[in-house]
């Protein structure tokens, strides 16, 4: 098998050209989609030409965004809004699925992306990791370099270039969460120094900005606001109010089950200006944002050479003629005056200079980038700002107007990276471009690449597009290197913020970058437009419907562990199945010999297989190992050999209905967890699991015998057969049948079973009779978010803490992220409380792991943080779940 020829386009643009193309703030590269297209859509687009009002909001996590600001400023005031997440939100729990750390955060990126495509924002991001909760800004601050992440915050200021600037919290510690402190603090300073080119050279934070006011957001504290804003205001173009638009778009952080009622009528959002350069002295006199800020084109006018003004007022007055002459159900009217004011706004930014106003770090290194030189040289970036924002969205209406729709489409879904090696491999993907003309008028097709980490194509001489038809040619992508998340392309070296540097580009820009693109290159009514979007492959499913997945470009053979951690038990005799996944991108067999390295005290039944893989295929090669390890901390490794090169990583799919997919790389091994700990005798552990919950996995590989029990299943199922029942961490709060049968939880316990709880959030107070005596949780629940904070044992000879296995200081080492959360307050004497812990110059909470007698059984209530010391293979963590899985005096219970 050889390679498909393929021949380079001298039309197309290179990746390193797109990588360095100036950047738009607001502009997005993606495909239309469905709901950006028809009447709805232009209309919206030929309002928001012209308005060069921009925006800038500032929070800590995915989350905390205030999208009913963000809806009412972007869809309703057409001002270019963004929101700067200093986070991904790798830290928090996850409700859909067991993705934890780094994983969560490609999901809450790509949630937050699907939230931007809906209320209209764009979406930048620090290179802080979330690691946890945190107490206050001075703990945030031992995790964060301040300098580096105020430097990012800075470089998103003068990279958008935000009149206005929103901290959505205080920066006091009545914020709470660290996190949220930091952002509030690092918005107001960067506000301060983002025009300082002193502290922040041109050459690495690119050219100075100054934001003219500061707000905060008054959500929490409506009285102290200084203006109001109705965000529920009803946008009869878009048949919804621009708090609808939000809650749709707040509803897509499934991850964290904040779906909400999209509500009509009145909704005000409130906003407290905290400083300013301009404008009324008295912040309550103020009638909008931009009081006292001239964003008319009046001012922007002056500030244009003079040979270019009577352009730009030609422009300007065929723009109120179009908009006044628009129909929706006739957009071919506007085709033409459209084409001619792009042409003149074109005309107006050509007299600027040829220069990029953005600063891209190229990675050629600071001073000597040629971006950054040509960025020194740009004297006037808010007038560059203005007219190219307004070039961008007239192209997009005139896209809109005249009805081009472009598809690219590929018959799989991924394809093989080129590896210079291999010669007898097809590593080209085919792809089908058409060019849809729905309009009225004919257009002129120049030519279509494929973009992004690779492109191929043949030239193409201008085609007439016809109105009605559309022109169907093939391309070929050829990927150099893997669609893997940007931001993780150097790591966090055991650090808590990615050491990839951040650029001038949004999240959109960035992605696409290290994506799969095609670009074509047309011609409406005389002007030249750019239309890009993703290779996908489409096929129907039946229940589903219409598909579209954007390809990805990976290994041609990559290699998988089921796991990246496992536990095994220390000095007793394994005798375990690894199962190694191996798969082939490639259109055509492949032969592949898989090997296996383990650790001492472990041999497999071979070292090698050889199989043949299926285009595209993929196989599953069992390793029966055995042998006896000793404690400690150890590495097993997979690999696979193919046309002479060695694979050693596979990508992690993360994938869910409501987010574009994502690909995680990592190496193929595993660490195993070697643990000295004693099996409870007799134990049988019925388990319903909950959040991002590790628990069954960690039982099975310490060789309980653990059983899946669904909350369905509780109403019937003989209970008496389990020696314990383990409810997983935030069980309740998504199993609404696990409420339903509660009683008959505690009944088992009363029977003389032994039922542990993990931890629930606050809102367990919400379900009376939930627990069997009373406990009570502040309005903040407590927290030990300190790893490695001191735990004293109150009732050291308690069976949960010595059977089967004493507990011993060693089994608090090495924790991860935090020791226990949502801890309650207040707690009824009838429980035990066996041990006490506290952050520092904080109270002692006794309550992490509670234990009460309830008939002839034992009720546990655990707040210790074990879904995240399981997955992390932390000896103590393993040793703690085996006692309290033990059962109630290793006795098995009665029937019930």
């Amino acid at each position: 098998m050889t390679r498909l020829p393929v021949a380079p386009s001298t039309r197309t643009i290179s990746a390193a050209a797109l990588a360095a193309a100036l950047v738009v703030p607001g502009a997005s590269l993606t495909a239309q989609v469905a709901p950006e297209r028809g009447a709805a859509a232009l209309g919206s687009a030929l309002a928001g030409i012209g308005t060069t009002g921009r925006v800038l909001t500032v929070a800590a996590h995915p989350d905390d965004e205030d999208t009913p600001i963000i809806a009412w400023l972007a869809r309703g005031r057409h001002v270019e809004t963004a929101y700067l997440s200093l986070t991904r939100g790798d830290g928090g729990q996850n409700l859909i699925g067991n993705e934890l750390g780094e994983a969560l955060g490609a999901i809450r990126t790509q949630e937050l992306l699907a939230a931007r495509r809906i209320d209209g924002g764009t979406q930048y991001f620090t290179r802080a990791y979330d690691f946890g909760f945190s107490k206050n800004a001075e703990e945030t601050y031992q995790h964060w370099p301040k300098d580096s992440i105020l430097g990012d915050v800075v470089r998103v200021v003068r990279a958008f270039r935000p009149h206005v600037m929103i901290a959505f919290f205080s920066g006091t510690p009545r914020d709470g969460h660290g996190h949220h402190q930091v952002s509030g603090l690092l918005a107001r300073e960067a506000y301060e120094l983002a025009g300082d080119t002193v502290r922040f050279p041109i050459r690495d934070f690119g050219l100075p900005w100054t934001p003219q006011k500061f707000y905060r957001s008054a959500r929490q504290a409506p009285d102290s606001a200084t203006l109001r804003v109705n965000t529920g205001e009803y946008d009869p173009l878009l048949g919804r109010s621009y708090f609808e638009i939000a809650a749709e778009s707040r509803s897509q952080h499934k991850s964290q089950g904040f779906g909400v009622l999209q509500r009509k009528g009145v909704i005000w959002g409130y906003l407290s200006r905290e400083a300013t350069r301009t404008g009324p002295a008295d912040a309550r006199a103020e009638r909008s944002l931009f009081d006292g800020i001239d964003t008319t084109w009046v001012a922007i006018r002056n500030r244009v050479p003079v040979a270019a003004q009577p352009v730009l007022d030609s422009a300007l007055q065929t723009l109120t003629l179009l908009r006044a002459e628009y129909r929706a159900a006739n957009p071919a009217g506007v085709v033409q005056p459209l084409a001619r004011i792009l042409g003149q706004f074109r005309r107006v930014r050509h007299t600027l200079g040829s220069g990029p106003f953005v600063y891209i770090n190229d990675g050629l290194g600071g001073g000597n980038s040629p971006n950054a030189r040509r960025a020194q040289d740009e004297a006037d970036p808010a007038l560059w700002a203005a007219i190219a924002t307004t070039v961008a969205r007239t192209e997009q209406a005139l896209v809109l107007a005249a009805g081009v729709v472009v598809e690219a489409t590929a018959p799989r879904g991924t394809f093989p990276v080129r590896e210079p090696v291999k010669v007898d491999v097809n590593d080209t993907l085919p792809v089908t471009v058409t060019v849809f003309n729905r309009g009225r008028a004919p257009i002129f097709l120049r030519n279509a690449g494929v973009a992004g980490i690779g492109m191929r194509g043949t030239d193409q001489g201008d085609v007439t597009i016809a109105p009605d038809s559309a022109h169907v040619m093939p391309r070929w992508a050829v990927a150099f290197a893997s669609n893997s998340p940007w931001w993780r392309a150097k790591g966090r070296q055991q650090q808590d913020w990615f050491q990839q540097p951040i650029d001038s580009r949004d999240e959109v820009a960035q992605q696409e970058k290290v994506s799969t693109v095609l670009q074509a290159f047309v011609q409406i009514a005389g002007e030249p437009v750019t239309i890009t979007t993703p290779v996908v492959y489409r096929y129907a499913d039946p229940v589903k419907g219409d598909l579209q997945i954007p390809v990805s470009a990976v290994p041609g053979i990559s290699v998988n562990l089921g796991s990246t951690m496992e536990y095994m038990r220390a000095g007793v005799p394994v005798d375990r199945d690894v199962p190694v996944r191996v798969t082939s991108s490639y259109p055509h067999e492949a032969k592949v010999a898989v090997r296996i390295l383990l650790p001492d005290g472990l041999a497999a039944d071979t070292v090698e297989r050889e199989r043949t893989l299926e285009a595209q295929g993929s196989v599953l090669v069992t390793f029966r190992v055995r042998g006896t390890i000793k404690a400690g901390r150890h590495e097993l490794g997979a690999m696979a050999l193919h046309e002479g090169t060695m694979s050693t990583s596979g990508p992690y799919l993360v994938a869910y209905d409501h987010i574009t997919p994502m690909r995680l790389y990592g190496a193929s091994g595993m660490y195993l967890s070697a643990v000295e700990v004693k099996r409870p005798p007799r134990a049988r552990v019925g388990y319903v699991e909950g959040v991002g919950d590790a628990g069954v996995k960690a039982l099975e590989q310490l060789d309980i015998t653990v059983e899946r029990l669904e909350p369905a299943m509780l109403g019937s199922t003989d209970l008496s057969r389990f020696t314990s029942i383990v409810i997983g961490p935030r069980a309740y709060e998504t199993r609404e049948l696990l409420v339903k049968h509660n009683a008959r939880l505690l009944e088992y316990a009363r029977r003389g079973g032994t039922l542990v709880v993990q931890y629930g959030a606050q809102n367990m107070n919400a379900f009376p009779g939930i627990t069997p005596y009373p406990l009570q949780w502040a309005p903040r629940a407590a927290r030990v978010t300190m790893e490695d904070a001191p735990v004293t044992v109150r009732q050291p000879a308690h069976p949960l803490l010595t059977s089967p296995n004493r507990i011993g200081p060693d089994d608090w080492a090495g924790w991860v992220q935090e020791r226990a959360t949502y801890m309650p307050s207040t707690i009824d004497s009838r429980y035990a409380s066996l041990l006490r812990m506290n952050d520092p110059e904080e109270p002692a909470n006794d309550g992490a792991l509670l234990a009460a007698p309830l008939g002839k059984g034992r009720y546990v209530y655990v707040t210790l943080a074990l879904f995240r010391q399981l997955p992390a293979g932390v000896p103590g963590a393993a040793r703690l779940l085996a006692n309290l899985v033990a059962g109630q005096a290793l006795a098995i219970p009665p029937k019930m």
